[in-house]
């Protein structure tokens, strides 16, 4: 502002005021140009903190929240349990030192919080007393509880655990002799889904839900069978039984997704089961007078995308209504207000997260709309909520510029941030400006939604026609992107590039149909948003065309595979952890019945043409462009023999390829700090080995209509 005012207050005086004030103005710039922030790096991940599952008191006073922060000895995000009132003051940690802790729960007074903290290894159910700050081991497992839960009397705790099972042995072996080295056991696989991304090979067992006295003893376990049960349990207020939400039906390993509400008795488990649908009821939350049972679900009609509904079962009568019938959106995680007369829900609305009250008339009040934050690596819509009794209300909020921190409010429009946990990184640095945009689809004209982020400092006065532009796609398909913090895309940014990130048909929260544009047609017109989104930023007269790079993950990689299958406009690309061959990804991935069900019209060996209609390796001759591949070795989900089949074509074909193996890292490569590192900087030096240099602005070429070319 002063080297403002000093141009201006000495424009046309005399040279050796001019002379003076250049001086003065020059040494304002430079000490300008020293205090700008310097850009977001890489070793500033390791700096990162986040906000989770903020757990507001039963008479709204106080919040405690998962503080998780990176531990760059370890290489792991760690949270502790941290404690804040509702008008943002007596900020402070729950337990002493850096203890790793989470699943914190108020009990029904307020005056304890039940939560999980490793012991030796394991995870163990704790208990604290607020006023005196005294701390208890409540159990001594010998596998992970899960789903917290206190009874409405402060007497008993809820969760869920697995319980194993013994593996059936497969023929028996002769005696080992004393000291001989034999080969290990083999290992006898019987259930359809054996492997879990991100857990590896599955123990043989089932989780079952249990209760445990609140101030220590035996954990008695309520439910059994070859079923299990993984949901939050809600309990009757009278205490006489607990709500659950399980899939105990005989075929359940070939229909995932067919789960009920179950009514199980805490005196001998015995077992009444609320709700027969076709279809995936879950989220049971019971209304204080223990009349009704909230509940999200919907009507399977075995397609890609359903819009889960709000649903209340009257305990009394049976009846079951919808209240969201007329919201085109998915709704989350139901929690009633103490009186009974209202419901908190969660849902995805064009990017953004929102949080909303639902009468039980079905008259919706939006909260807030910046729920989020809790995604570090790219900026995927997510966050977290609870409410109080009085109707207060916290939640995770989140912004192109922080990741998650803790907010509350207590009425539409009055929430406000309680923390700012990277003020004193981000708050010292410069990051890319994030801009939203839309655009028609080449396609049909549909309007596709996104967001452009510029590098720091981007002056678009400057830099017509010379930015480098990389297209970043989500997975999912059936997820999205939002105005959210991604460490990924800023570090991006800070290269130099813009980045622009979309929400193609496919994605959620712009309604049933939009969703479902892909059903049993992905990939295919999202191709065409995608492109057209590309289009919509170079006419904006910035970027440069001979300069675009494109990639993404899980089905952002299936789509970067079409892309330079049906393109060559980009100079080079990073396909990350993709489904290659839909017949070999559907019989290797962890989830079989799933996909075969839902994302096909029948199975591989029924329509063989269809999965590879829509495989990228079925346009692998087509490509043109450098490739390369970044892939965990741990995943599970889109398993590295995917990877390898379009590495080895490529090699093949003699395009200029790399395959990056991440070793231990599973599906969400950016779990481990490092690895989200590793990832954003192959993809940059890949990029950066295919960046010719920008053209040379329009203005620096000769005019032909001019003698001397000026």
């Amino acid at each position: 502002m002063g080297t403002g005012l000093i141009a201006r207050g000495l424009f046309g005086a005399t040279l050796l005021l001019a002379a003076a004030a250049s001086a003065q103005g020059a040494a304002q710039g430079a000490a300008a140009e020293a205090a700008t922030p310097p850009p977001f790096t890489d070793r500033d991940v390791f700096e990162l903190e986040y906000a989770r599952d903020p757990q507001i008191s039963p008479d709204g006073k106080q919040i405690v929240y998962a503080r998780v922060g990176m531990d760059i000895m370890k290489d792991r995000a760690v949270p502790t349990l941290w404690v804040v009132d509702h008008e943002g003051r007596s900020h402070r940690p729950l337990l002493p030192g850096r203890v790793p802790a989470s699943l914190a729960r108020w009990s029904p007074d307020g005056g304890r919080i039940a939560y999980v903290q490793a012991e030796g290894g394991q995870r163990q159910i704790h208990v604290r007393w607020m006023d005196t700050g005294q701390t208890a081991t409540v159990t001594h497992l010998t596998e992970d509880p899960d789903n917290l839960a206190w009874s409405p009397d402060g007497r008993w705790l809820a969760f869920t655990m697995l319980v194993k099972a013994e593996g059936k042995p497969l023929g028996t072996m002769p005696p080992k002799p004393d000291g001989a080295e034999w080969a290990p056991k083999v290992k006898v696989v019987d259930s359809m889904v054996y492997r879990a991304d991100g857990a590896g090979f599955l123990e043989q067992g089932r989780h079952h839900l249990f209760v445990v006295p609140a101030e220590g003893g035996t954990p008695r376990q309520l439910t059994s069978g070859d079923f299990d049960h993984r949901g939050q349990p809600a309990w009757l207020p009278d205490g006489s039984a607990i709500i659950i939400a399980a899939n105990r039906n005989p075929d359940w390993e070939t229909d995932p997704l067919n789960q009920d509400l179950h009514e199980v008795s805490v005196k001998d488990g015995t077992i009444r089961t609320l709700t027969t649908r076709k279809g995936p009821d879950s989220d049971p939350a019971v209304s204080p007078d223990g009349r009704y049972i909230a509940f999200t679900g919907f009507e399977d009609q075995r397609r890609g995308y359903h819009n889960s509904r709000l649903s209340v079962l009257d305990r009394r009568t049976g009846e079951i209504r919808t209240l969201t019938e007329g919201l085109d959106r998915s709704v989350d995680a139901p929690a009633w207000t103490d009186e009974g007369k209202a419901i908190l829900v969660s849902y995805e609305d064009r990017g953004n997260m929102v949080l909303a009250r639902i009468g039980l008339d079905g008259r919706r009040e939006v909260l807030a709309e910046d729920l989020g934050g809790t995604t570090l690596d790219r900026p995927y819509t997510s966050g977290s909520f609870s409410v109080s009794r009085n109707g207060r209300f916290a939640y995770t909020a989140a912004g192109p510029d922080r990741p998650a921190d803790v907010a509350a409010g207590e009425k539409a429009g009055a929430a406000r941030r309680l923390t700012d946990l990277n003020a004193d990184l981000l708050g010292n640095r410069a990051l890319g400006r994030t801009e939203a945009l839309t655009w028609k689809s080449s396609a049909d004209g549909r309007e596709i939604q996104g967001w452009l982020i510029t590098p720091p400092g981007f002056d678009p006065a400057t830099a017509k026609g010379r930015l480098p532009l990389i297209l970043e796609i989500h997975g999912g398909p059936f997820a999205s992107y939002g105005p959210v913090f991604g460490a990924e895309l800023q570090l991006f940014a800070a290269a130099g590039y813009a980045v622009l990130y979309t929400n193609p048909r496919g994605s959620t929260g712009y309604g049933d149909d939009f969703a479902n544009q892909i059903h049993h047609n992905y990939p295919s017109a999202d191709y065409d948003d995608l492109i057209s989104g590309v289009d919509a930023v170079i006419a904006k007269g910035f970027v440069d065309p001979d300069r675009l790079y494109v990639t993404g993950g899980s089905g952002g990689g299936v789509l970067t595979a079409w892309i330079v299958g049906k393109t060559d406009r980009f100079k080079a690309a990073v396909v990350a952890k993709p489904v290659i061959n839909w017949t070999s990804f559907a019989l290797t991935a962890d989830m079989p019945p799933y996909f075969t069900r839902y994302w096909f019209s029948g199975m591989p060996w029924e329509k063989q043409e269809e999965y590879w209609r829509r495989s990228p390796l079925s346009l692998v001759g087509n490509v043109k462009t450098p490739t390369m591949l970044v892939t965990g070795e741990a995943d599970y989900r889109t398993p590295m023999s995917e990877t390898e089949q379009y590495y080895q074509a490529l090699k093949l074909r003699g395009i200029p390829t790399a395959m990056v193996r991440i070793p231990e890292a599973p599906h969400g490569i950016a779990r481990r700090p490092s690895n989200l590192i590793a990832k954003a900087n192959t993809t940059l030096a890949w990029f950066d080995r295919y960046r010719p240099e920008a053209a040379k602005p329009d203005t620096a070429k000769p005019d032909p209509a001019k003698p001397d070319g000026k």
